[in-house]
């Protein structure tokens, strides 16, 4: 006699915020089965975690990008920190900060013509954030840079790279600010997310209050578009005040509400 299939219902409890859950990526609304998690949700958590672990131990593959950018006519040029190894950089984040010689030495070749911004492409916490995410980043802010007027180096590729090694790259460049786009360590449900650092006169020490911050760049979360527009803004703000940091707040807006609206400038903010 053949049995019918098991009734999962009285085992598998559903979390009454399920509802919410369409509404985030955070891991809320899992359920439980007994006094554990069902064991999808495991399987999806520990693969999380391996995906996390990939984004930051993965090495940068300079050659790919490097040839991607070109293709799109780009020109880049490849450092490196002075953090020999991913073992290295990780421990000694004060190494990641600072180009090694040979890098110092190509950058400080003098250049051709004075630029307003240097841009420096880093590896950082996520390799896969840079892999994924730079070149439509680079191909969205294009136009932006245009509209602005703005000159840019040569793009500035760096391996074992934290934010502060800008401050060098932008100050060996001669540019009056520096962009350093980089991976970002890594969480549960973002280990492609890229962030955008934008600093007025680098220089070696610069504190990271006199820089600005975009953060979650990445399909899943604030989308290239996006970005390039509040980043753009910024640009604008930076070379018209003269700095970045605490005393530049974004007041960019969405995207999205000034396409709706057919304007060009955030609508004013009550008094």
């Amino acid at each position: 006699m053949s049995k019918e299939p098991h009734d999962m219902s009285d085992i598998l409890h559903l979390n009454p915020w399920l509802e919410l859950k369409r509404y985030t990526s955070a891991r809320i609304a899992l359920g439980r089965t007994g006094v554990s998690l069902p064991t999808e949700e495991l399987l999806a958590f520990g693969l999380a975690h391996a995906q996390a672990r990939d984004a930051v131990h993965q090495p940068l593959d300079v050659a790919r990008l490097t040839q991607a950018l070109e293709s799109a006519g780009h020109r880049v040029l490849a450092v490196h920190s002075a953090a020999s190894t991913r073992e290295e950089y990780l421990r000694r984040p004060d190494l990641g900060r600072r180009l090694d010689d040979a890098s110092r030495r190509l950058l400080s070749q003098p250049p051709q013509n004075e630029v307003d911004l240097a841009i420096v492409l880093g590896d950082g916490l996520s390799s896969t954030a840079l892999h994924q995410n730079a070149l439509p980043f680079v191909e969205s802010l294009q136009s932006h840079l245009r509209r602005l007027g703005l000159t840019c180096a040569p793009l500035v590729m760096a391996s074992q790279a934290r934010v502060a090694l800008g401050d060098e790259v932008g100050e060996l460049l001669g540019a009056r600010a520096v962009l350093v786009m980089i991976g970002e360590r890594p969480g549960l449900s973002s280990p492609d997310s890229l962030g955008l650092y934008l600093t007025w006169q680098p220089r070696v020490g610069r504190m990271d209050s006199e820089r600005n911050c975009i953060s979650n760049v990445r399909p899943a979360g604030l989308d290239v578009p996006q970005a390039a527009h509040k980043l753009a803004w910024l640009l604008e703000q930076a070379f018209s005040r003269r700095l970045t940091g605490v005393a530049l707040k974004d007041e960019s807006g969405e995207l999205s509400r000034l396409i709706e609206h057919d304007a060009t400038l955030p609508p004013s903010r009550p008094t």
